[in-house]
This record gives C-alpha cells, structure tokens and sequence, in this order.
C-alpha cells in the first residue's frame, strides 16, 4: 500500500477535527493544530457567541472548553460537525490551503437538525511530520 500523500493527509486531519470536535478530548483536539495555529469565528447570535480569534494551542483549548460548558458542542451534547466539499492545494513541501463546507446537526439522537452551514478556509504547516492547522476563518451562510 502507498503511503497518502499531502492532500489526503489533510483530508484526513479535517475530518478528525470535525470527530473529536463533537466526541474527543480538548487536548485530542488542538493537537490537529499547529503550535501558533490561529482560529477565526464570526459572531453566532443563535448560539450566544460572540467573534473570536484565537492564537495559540492554549487559547484554541480554551475556546473548545468554553463551548463545551455552555453545551454548544461536545461529548454529551448529541451535535456533529460535517465538513464536506473539501479542495485542497499543496503550495510547497510544508504549507497548503484548504476550502470546505460545514455543517453544524443538533439533537442528533431524536430529530436531527441543521443548525448552521458556512465555509472553512484553512492553512496548513507540516510540523513535527504531520500536517496541521495553522490558520482557519470561519464563515457562516
């Protein structure tokens, strides 16, 4: 077998933040970014939010934790992030971007409900040997 190349190893690493956004530690988590990485949200009124940027494997935890005490996502809460439409580009041997679309599903359990859709535009480093997020910006709509 052939080893994945840079594109499906990102895949990869998006779809595991979108798992253990809803079902895995904090730490499990900011693991997928890099050390500096920084994290973009706009404001999302339905749910309290207000816009974050977050710098950092420290304060990205932080933001997760915060969400998570308040119920809006995690272990227990029975939503799932999907992230689908995915394009990457490798732009050198350690930096790529990536375009997708997410959705947000609540009351997964009973009666499954969209909650929110947008786009993810996202960079990506190869640091310590595995690609990680560097840089997300979050839109809704």
């Amino acid at each position: 077998m052939q080893p994945e190349g840079p594109a499906e190893q990102i895949r990869s690493t998006l779809a595991r933040i979108a798992h253990l956004a809803d079902t895995g530690s904090v730490e499990d988590y900011v693991e997928q970014f890099t050390r500096e990485a920084e994290w973009n949200m706009p404001a999302n009124p339905d749910r309290a939010i207000p816009a974050q940027v977050r710098r950092g494997r420290e304060e990205i935890a932080a933001g997760v934790r915060e969400r998570r005490a308040a119920g809006i996502q995690g272990p227990g809460t029975f939503t799932r992030h999907v992230t689908t439409a995915i394009a990457v580009d490798v732009t050198s041997e350690t930096t790529a971007r990536a375009d997708a679309v997410w959705t947000f599903y609540v009351d997964t359990t009973t009666s499954p409900k969209l909650s929110g859709v947008g786009s993810y535009a996202d960079e990506f480093e190869l640091e310590d040997g595995r690609w990680r997020l560097s840089r997300r910006v979050i839109s809704r709509g």
